[in-house]
């Protein structure tokens, strides 16, 4: 190479090098702000007020009815922790839509149960796992605007396990909770009146049927 075209060729390979690392690194950060909401490192707040009014009014995790392919019989649950939703099947290649707040990494959980039973405002005894992880929750606390557990909570067969309302509905779709699935108190009340004890539930980690 001509040595009178070394600076040339090197200042060429320089930018080159640079833009190539700045799409680097702004596709880190695009990933980076698309995995952050995948689990949302927020601890339960007992106390905290949160009427049964409220609803997810906006965005993907409104209440809505979508096109759902499903060989499940219509009243089914069924739940995919991955897309963060919880679906009714209606029939007809449809389902109404809730958005929900799942079990953060490592307490995700598939499988086929039925709802055992029922609660409004329902009490909240913390698990041993759950109050060695967050040793300042209370032992036990009543049933009330201020608990976690939200309005209402559908019991999952015989597992720890519930569907239930929350006062922080900005969890909603986050990975955030110890296995539990739950919904802003406004949509589990909603859904708590049209599922009755013995109803199916599946929970999948994907979308897949």
């Amino acid at each position: 190479m001509n040595p009178r075209r070394l600076p040339l060729f090197y200042g060429i390979a320089g930018a080159w090098f640079a833009l190539v690392a700045c799409v680097a690194i702004s596709q880190a950060h695009a990933q980076a702000a698309r995995a952050a909401p995948e689990t949302l490192q927020v601890l339960d707040e007992p106390g905290r007020i949160s009427t049964e009014e409220v609803v997810i009014t906006d965005g993907p995790y409104a209440r809505q009815m979508v096109f759902f392919r499903s060989n499940e019989a219509p009243g089914t649950l069924v739940i995919h922790t991955s897309e963060r939703f919880l679906y009714i099947v209606q029939g007809n290649n449809r389902a109404l839509r809730y958005g929900i707040g799942v079990g953060r990494e490592g307490f995700q959980w598939s499988g086929l149960v039925q709802v055992s039973r029922k609660g409004e405002w329902p009490d909240w005894r913390p698990p041993p796992e759950m109050i060695a992880r967050q040793p300042y929750l209370p032992r036990f606390m009543a049933g009330g605007p201020g608990n976690p557990m939200g309005a209402r909570a559908l019991y999952l067969g015989s597992t720890v396990f519930r569907i239930h309302g929350t006062n922080q509905p900005e969890t909603i779709g986050h990975a955030i909770s110890s296995g539990c699935f739950r919904l802003a108190n406004g949509d589990i009340i909603d859904l708590y009146e049209r599922v009755p004890v013995g109803t199916k539930v599946v929970v999948r980690h994907g979308a897949s049927l």
